[in-house]
């Protein structure tokens, strides 16, 4: 297990090398877009440098009507999201192509030159976005076992599952509608969420199937989340259900294994705070409002933690955004007594946008508390993970 340990630190410890070393390397020898950007756009009348940029904008952030101004080659940006990680991301965006001097942003109304003001006030706006696909008004929680993203891992000690585990997360979010400026100034979105997690146990005893490993459980999820974003908050109502299934080469090892029907319905309300561009805060009560006579809980649980990005790195050759992250959460449940029950993960991330979209991860964890895995979850366990994911 140590071994194991050393090289997951290892690992991590090479991405960020990597994004250190990839930073120096950009640093002398690319230091913008400019490659990729023809020379004469730095050097083109406002009008053109306007039109330009306001392309980018429009093609990167569709889902908002992001007005650019450019006078002298310093932009304004109105029309912006209430949400300060999307603002955030928009600005340091524009502050990154070549020729820009100087980035603002217009808080409802332009300086004062009437030719601006004029421009700004006849751009029309929309009331909402069918299916928008470029961001999440809330944002997955990064060391939720239960966020619904695409995920391979695995995992070294698990007393319950196997010390030798192989955990699959298939998940996604299908937005389909979000309501623009309506609550204190934010988004509303409703959508559906669904996805499956299986795990494997690949050193099973005994081995009766004769597989290359056992497939353990596996869970179904379907939810639908209303989720909101003002200024740095963020908050997620939710209705869900989860069931959960034996896997046939578990049972056919254990033939007298008692199948229960783990499946509940819940809802949750998240409230989330970014309190910088690095720190997030959250916190969620839920309610179990209906679970299987056979694998009953008691209706009360909370879940809250934090999340930290640090050591941010943009790789301009490969359009990328690179930075370090640290996540946690806990959670305590009526059923298991209020006992704690925590997921630590240490690991870098890559995305398209800087703070938002769809994120490629690698990261390191621990989990100590009970099982997450269908009718195993009253049974307490701890286990070191290695993953890649990716989602939101």
């Amino acid at each position: 297990m140590k071994r194991a340990i050393q090289c997951g630190i290892l690992a991590f410890a090479i991405a960020c090398a990597f994004a250190q070393e990839e930073t120096a390397s950009n640093v002398a020898v690319v230091l913008s877009r400019r490659d990729s950007i023809p020379e004469e756009v730095e050097k083109a009348s406002d009008p053109y440098f306007e039109g330009y940029i306001q392309a980018l904008v429009d093609m990167h952030y569709a889902e908002y009507r992001v007005v650019v101004i450019v006078k002298n080659h310093k932009v304004w940006l109105a029309n912006m999201p209430s949400n300060k990680m999307l603002s955030n991301s928009i600005v340091s965006f524009v502050r990154d192509i070549p020729g820009v001097e100087e980035v603002h942003v217009l808080n409802g109304v332009p300086p004062e030159d009437e030719e601006v003001r004029e421009k700004y006030v006849e751009r029309p706006k929309i009331a909402g976005i069918w299916f928008p696909q470029m961001t999440e008004l809330f944002l997955p929680l990064i060391a939720d076992p239960r966020a619904a993203t695409y995920s391979l891992g695995w995992r070294s000690g698990d007393r319950v599952i196997g010390v030798k585990t192989i955990g699959v997360s298939l998940g996604d979010d299908f937005p389909i509608y979000r309501w623009l400026d309506v609550i204190w100034g934010g988004d509303m979105q409703i959508g559906i969420e669904a996805g499956i997690w299986s795990v494997f146990n690949m050193d099973p005893h005994p081995n009766t199937a004769n597989g290359w490993g056992e497939l353990v459980n596996t869970d179904f999820y379907v939810g639908i989340p209303l989720t909101i974003a003002a200024g740095p908050w963020s908050f997620r109502f939710r209705v869900y259900h989860i069931s959960s299934h034996l896997g046939d080469e578990y049972m056919v090892d254990h033939p007298d294994v008692v199948r229960l029907n783990p499946s509940v319905e819940a809802v949750d309300f998240f409230v989330s705070y970014q309190a910088s561009e690095a720190i997030r805060l959250y916190v969620g009560p839920g309610v179990y409002v209906h679970s299987d006579p056979t694998f009953k809980w008691k209706p009360i649980y909370l879940e809250y933690g934090t999340e930290a990005r640090f050591l941010g790195t943009k790789f301009h050759k490969q359009r990328l955004y690179g930075t370090c992250f640290i996540a946690m959460l806990w959670r305590n449940v009526q059923q298991l007594h209020y006992n704690f029950d925590g997921t630590y993960r240490l690991g870098y991330e890559w995305s398209k946008l800087q703070g938002i979209g769809r994120k490629f991860r690698l990261y390191i964890g621990y989990h100590h508390g009970y099982s997450l895995e269908g009718q195993f979850q009253k049974e307490r366990t701890h286990y070191f993970e290695y993953n890649m994911n990716y989602g939101f």
